[in-house]
């Protein structure tokens, strides 16, 4: 199974370049699911502008988007990283999600945000979104607090992953929780044929 951790930010100085190394070196020491980094950086999309995905399947007028759906297809399940701007989650991540539909339906998804009340409320804008999508958006999150955030920013070493110590238990329950989710919508979704 295929998990992938996507970095819904591409701000400059954006706080995503400290969490993602985290999460990916911790979810890397699983043996349950591949885990990949899918950075939106990567994946400059059009301001979606077409007809709607969720009626026009793949097809897809832009190349870039094109590309993006393929990635995003190879996934069995999601983790978003997402910072809380203006108690709501990036354009960025609602633009590449508005831009594709049928490569994320039946699969699960969970979260790991930041901002003043850990991106709650982003993630929860998330959630009502990801059910549209035909998602399974899971209960369990990481939540990083601006007393985590202010340690870092503070720190003689920002990159040193021991700042997000106190979190471990959080993302090893989210983590445990996608793999389930994973294997039994992979097992419906192969079912369909």
């Amino acid at each position: 199974m295929l998990l992938q951790v996507i970095t819904s930010t591409t701000r400059e100085g954006r706080f995503s370049e400290r969490v993602a190394p985290w999460v990916m070196d911790r979810l890397g020491q699983r043996d349950d699911f591949e885990v990949e980094l899918l950075d939106l950086r990567d994946h400059p999309l059009p301001f979606f502008d077409g007809d709607a995905p969720a009626k026009t399947g793949r097809d897809y007028a832009d190349d870039a988007v094109v590309r993006f759906g393929r990635v995003v297809d190879r996934a069995d399940g999601y983790v978003f990283l997402t910072a809380e701007y203006n108690h709501g989650y990036p354009a960025v991540l609602k633009n590449a999600l508005d831009s594709t539909f049928v490569e994320w339906r039946r699969k699960p998804v969970s979260f790991v945000g930041w901002g003043n009340t850990g991106g709650a409320r982003a993630i929860e804008q998330l959630r009502a979104v990801a059910v549209e999508f035909e998602m399974a958006p899971l209960r369990h999150a990481v939540h990083v607090l601006p007393d985590v955030m202010r340690a870092i920013f503070g720190s003689e070493h920002p990159g040193d992953l021991a700042h997000f110590s106190s979190l471990e238990p959080r993302l090893a329950m989210l983590a445990d929780d996608l793999t389930w989710w994973m294997r039994a919508l992979a097992t419906a979704r192969a079912a369909d044929g």
